[in-house]
C-alpha cells in the first residue's frame, strides 16, 4: 500500500511531496509543519521496510532497530537521523507508545503476509498503522486529548479501511488480503487466496461489511471536528475530505470485476485544500 520508497538523505518535507498528505500539511504553521512531516517520513520509512521484497528476518532486525532508535530519542540520545524530532518530541509532546505502535503495526506484516484476518484483528492493525499516526498528529494540531485522541482512533480507522478497499487487486498482487475473515465467509467465500478472492463474483459483498464500517468511522469523526476549534481540525478536515471522496467514488464503481483504479484528481485535490484553508 506504500509509495515508492525515498533516498535516505532526503528531508521529510521531500518525502511527503508527492502525497495528498502533503497538501493538507502544507497550510499549517512551520513548526506543525515540520513536526508533521517529521511523523510522517518515519512512517513512510517503516512503512518501506514492511512492504520491501527483502528477507523477512532481515526487515524484521530492521523494524526492531527503529524501536531502539526510538528509544534513544526518548532517553535524551537520539541517533543522528532523529535528531531533528527532538525539539517536535518536546514541543508537542509526542508520546513514545505511539511511534512504537506505528513498528508493531507494519510488524504485522512481515513474519507472513496477512490474509483475511480476524475482525479483531483487523482494527488492531487499523489502530496501529492508522490510528496511532492519528494519535502523534493531533498533539501537533492542537486538539484537546479527549476529542483529539477520539479523532484518532475514528478517522484513522476511516481511512484506513478506505485505503483496503480502494487497493484490494493491488494487495492481492502482493499477496497480501486486509477483508476479514468474517466477511468473506458471510459471503460465502471460504478461501484466503488474495488473487482468488479478488476474482471471486462475491467479493462486492463481503465488501459490503467494510463499507459500512468506514461510514461508521467517517461521521463519527465529523462530529467530532464539528464540535472542535477550526484551527486545530483544518489538516483533519482536509484528509477526510480527499478519503471520503474516494470511498464515495469506491461505491460508485462498485467491487465486482472489472476494477478500474480509483483516485482524486489534481483539482479536486487542489479545491478541497483551498476551500478548507481559505474558507
Amino acid at each position: 500500500m506504500s509509495e515508492a520508497a525515498a533516498a535516505p538523505d532526503v528531508s521529510p518535507q521531500e518525502t511527503a511531496s508527492n502525497s495528498s498528505f502533503y497538501a493538507a500539511m502544507r497550510i499549517l504553521p512551520r513548526a506543525q509543519r515540520d513536526a508533521m512531516f517529521q511523523i510522517y517520513s518515519f512512517c513512510r520509512k517503516v512503512d518501506d521496510i514492511a512492504d520491501s521484497d527483502g528477507p523477512r528476518p532481515q526487515r524484521l532486525q530492521a523494524l526492531a532497530q527503529w524501536r531502539r532508535d526510538i528509544d534513544a530519542l526518548y532517553a535524551g540520545k537520539p541517533p543522528a537521523h532523529l535528531a531533528d524530532y527532538v525539539a517536535s518530541v518536546k514541543q508537542f509532546d509526542l508520546r513514545r507508545e505511539d511511534f512504537i505502535a506505528v513498528i508493531d503495526g507494519m510488524e504485522m506484516d512481515v513474519p507472513a503476509d496477512i490474509r483475511a484476518p480476524s475482525a479483531e484483528t483487523l482494527d488492531l492493525y487499523c489502530d496501529r498503522v492508522a490510528s496511532a499516526v492519528g494519535r502523534l498528529s493531533v498533539r501537533v494540531f492542537g486538539m484537546g486529548e479527549e476529542d483529539g485522541i477520539l479523532l484518532a482512533k475514528h478517522l484513522g480507522r476511516a481511512l484506513q479501511l478506505t485505503n483496503i478497499l480502494r487497493d484490494i487487486d493491488e494487495d492481492a498482487g502482493i499477496g497480501r488480503l486486509y477483508l476479514p475473515s468474517e466477511s468473506l465467509k458471510s459471503a460465502g467465500i471460504m478461501s484466503n487466496d488474495p488473487l482468488v478472492v479478488a476474482s471471486d463474483p462475491r467479493l462486492p459483498r463481503a465488501c459490503e461489511d467494510i463499507l459500512a464500517l468506514a461510514r461508521m468511522h467517517f461521521a463519527k469523526a465529523q462530529i467530532i471536528m464539528a464540535r472542535s476549534a477550526s484551527r486545530t481540525v483544518r489538516a483533519p478536515r482536509i484528509m477526510y475530505e480527499y478519503y471520503h471522496a474516494i470511498l464515495e467514488r469506491l461505491v460508485a464503481r462498485g467491487f465486482a470485476l472489472p476494477r478500474k483504479s480509483i483516485k482524486l484528481s489534481k483539482a479536486a485535490k487542489i479545491f478541497i485544500v483551498l476551500r478548507h484553508a481559505f474558507f
